[in-house]
């Protein structure tokens, strides 16, 4: 039992439940039975023991050939399906009804993009200033960029594009290819803008600019959302207090501005808390990054840390007006069984990284600066 304790990260772990909690609170309603609430406790427990179950394993079998590429194929496959046949939710055709309730393959794509591009750049640190690596790894996930655009989800696609920049960028290469890099994303978001993008998506990308420009329409949600956080003061109203969200003058509280009805009930003090318990996520993350047996859970420590800060700044940035509304849950805080899993998962699949990383004999370890050279 000392064992098990031991390899767990309970610091990371408890951030990460303890903003669960805030928003299992936030999405609370004192006017009666709250299915979300509801949902959301049992998909919060169900996600913590799968974590907790997924640290007992051995993910070095992650590293064999055709383990991860099988994985890709599989999502590919079931968000291809999804274009033609998925269920639609406000527009967004990503998602997949199972009867009783609904999944979002978009959410464990972007685990699954973070675990090969991890064993990708892992096998090539030593020649990673080839472009042609860069290209390689453009390409998986580019083919869930595209395919998560065509639901269309454009939050899941910002997010899928962030990770594989990040991941980029601290893998090792060169400042003239981060720039061609960069220059490439630029090209390609005003393709998107000019080619891709429907009226109503390019109506949210320019609301929040002016938001009192449009209040009764695309820029309704996102004025709503800085009026719920700046009533909140010091201290907040109370919980079950929050006006905005209670009245629902705020829609989608529960998911796509949690923050905001989080910040109307508890003020700057408890934002300046939310902050101190993702601050402790990031930093445990980049922690374990930089104490992995080998590069391939350095590199999923460090995609992990990547994927929920990316998660939160486009979050909160929408809710506080200066970013466009995309519907980007907050991690471990927003109504919602897909990400929540997705999110536990991977903290789980790191724990059990921990657990067996220190076994790892030392020809693993060289094994890896062979295959980067062959």
């Amino acid at each position: 039992m000392f064992h098990v304790l031991r390899h767990t990260d309970w610091l990371l772990i408890g951030a990460a439940v303890l903003i669960l909690a805030a928003g299992l609170v936030t999405m609370y309603s004192f006017r009666g039975e709250n299915i979300f609430f509801v949902r959301q406790v049992v998909w919060g427990a169900g996600s913590i023991v799968v974590a907790c179950a997924l640290s007992l394993c051995d993910f070095r079998f992650l590293r064999k050939p055709g383990v991860l590429v099988g994985l890709f194929t599989l999502i590919c496959t079931l968000l291809l399906f999804l274009v033609f046949f998925g269920t639609s939710v406000r527009g967004v055709q990503s998602w997949l009804d199972l009867g009783s309730f609904r999944v979002q393959p978009a959410d464990p794509a972007k685990l699954i993009l973070i675990l090969l591009l991890a064993k990708y750049f892992s096998r090539r640190h030593i020649e990673i200033a080839h472009v042609r690596h860069i290209l390689v790894s453009g390409f998986y996930a580019c083919v869930l960029f595209l395919l998560v655009l065509l639901q269309p989800d454009f939050g899941s696609a910002i997010i899928i594009a962030s990770i594989w920049l990040g991941m980029v960028a601290i893998s090792g290469i060169s400042k003239r290819h981060l720039a061609a890099v960069l220059a490439t994303g630029i090209l390609g978001a005003s393709t998107l803008w000019l080619f891709v993008f429907e009226d109503y998506q390019r109506a949210r990308l320019v609301s929040f600019l002016n938001p009192m420009a449009d209040l009764q329409g695309a820029g309704y949600n996102a004025y709503q959302s800085v009026v719920a956080i700046g009533s909140g003061g010091l201290l907040g109203k109370g919980i079950g207090f929050g006006s905005q969200s209670r009245l629902l003058f705020l829609p989608e509280y529960e998911t796509d501005f949690i923050f905001a009805a989080f910040a109307e009930e508890w003020g700057l003090t408890g934002v300046v808390l939310l902050f101190a318990l993702f601050a402790i996520i990031i930093w445990r993350l980049f922690r374990a990054s930089l104490r992995g047996a080998t590069n391939f859970e350095t590199l999923f420590a460090a995609g992990l840390a990547i994927l929920f800060m990316s998660h939160a700044t486009i979050h909160i940035g929408m809710n506080l007006g200066l970013l466009p509304v995309t519907g980007t849950p907050l991690p471990f805080m927003s109504y919602g069984g897909s990400h929540l899993f997705t999110e536990f998962i991977g903290l789980g699949i790191l724990m059990g990284m921990r657990r067996y990383g220190r076994a790892v004999h030392q020809s693993e370890l060289t094994r890896e600066d062979v295959d980067a050279t062959s």
